[in-house]
């Protein structure tokens, strides 16, 4: 009989304690008619949730030793609690799904039936999200940043329900850095990427914790800790303003050679001035944003601060 390949689900909480019992036994009922190719642990990552998710993932760790436990000190964010999680994994194939209910834990096969075809990354891709209005838009905007900042493809579908090979995870967590971004570093260590579509559930309770406030946080994570093309883009744009004003100025002496009688506009070089005012403090703002994440990460500001771990004793020793 041939060696199983063990699989270590990674799931973030927050506000989570009435969902994450029937995540985690929907996992254990579909392993069951797994197990004769897989074995399976469960990492629960509280992100500092202020309900009783902590004492929820502490009662499933005592009852069951496959499932461990940690709990951040303060809220690091989802991408945070992933990258704990991927620290905290040994399994050949880690699954990252979300503590809500919304991604189907019992179609993780379809998951790793593609990734037997050879790829290194599979994304659940839905064909009817359920997620609001709101957090749609926000993905179409982060899809669109993904493909302008990242370079990722046109036709691949990013979701939070995703499952990677180990060789990814032992890349995806040497970035050390105080922002880190999953997608980017999944997108950062393999092209071989492929989709596979699953059904997307109505949530059960509460909402979504991603306020715009989150999500602006979530793209400026991304485009400022992978890519330089917005410096780049701000010097074409400033480029671009500088000949626009310099033609300008060109026109409005030409202008006034011709006909003496012209009345320079006060409006219209106010208007200049105010949008190319703009311009420079949306570049000096975007560059202070740049230096600013370089002097946080100097100062080794850490991704995550944990206060509690339960069932972690194989893994520290691992570690």
């Amino acid at each position: 009989m041939s060696k199983r390949e063990k699989i270590s689900f990674v799931i973030p909480c927050y506000r989570s304690e009435h969902t994450l019992p029937h995540v985690v036994r929907e996992i254990e009922e579909k392993m069951k008619t797994m197990e004769d190719a897989y074995t399976y642990d469960i990492f629960l990552i509280n992100d500092c949730s202020p309900d009783g998710t902590a004492q929820v993932i502490r009662g499933l760790c005592e009852e069951k030793p496959y499932i461990k436990g940690v709990s951040f000190a303060r809220n690091f964010g989802q991408h945070a609690a992933l990258m704990a999680g991927l620290r905290k994994s040994d399994g050949e194939i880690v699954v990252c799904l979300d503590d809500d209910g919304q991604t189907p834990a019992d179609q993780v096969d379809r998951l790793l039936g593609k990734l037997e075809e050879g790829y290194d990354a599979v994304y659940a891709s839905y064909a009817h999200k359920k997620h609001s209005g709101f957090r749609n838009f926000g993905s179409r905007v982060n899809d669109w940043m993904l493909r302008i900042m990242l370079g990722k493809p046109r036709d691949l579908f990013i979701s939070s329900y995703f499952a990677v090979r180990r060789f990814v995870v032992e890349d995806m967590i040497r970035y050390e850095n105080s922002y880190p971004y999953v997608i980017g570093l999944v997108l950062r260590a393999t092209k071989s990427i492929a989709n596979v579509e699953v059904d997307h559930r109505e949530r059960e309770e509460g909402h979504s914790g991603y306020t715009l406030k989150k999500l602006l946080n979530l793209w400026f994570n991304g485009f400022t800790a992978f890519s330089v093309k917005p410096l780049r883009m701000a010097t074409t744009v400033g480029v671009l303003s500088a000949i626009a004003g310099f033609v300008y100025g060109i026109y409005t002496i030409i202008r006034r050679l011709l006909n003496p009688a012209v009345v320079m506009g006060f409006a219209a070089l106010m208007s200049a001035i105010v949008f190319f005012g703009g311009m420079v403090m949306i570049m000096l703002g975007l560059i202070g944003e740049y230096i600013g994440r370089i002097y946080i990460s100097m100062n080794n500001s850490p991704q995550y601060v944990i206060r509690e771990e339960w069932n972690m004793e194989e893994n520290r020793q691992k570690e």
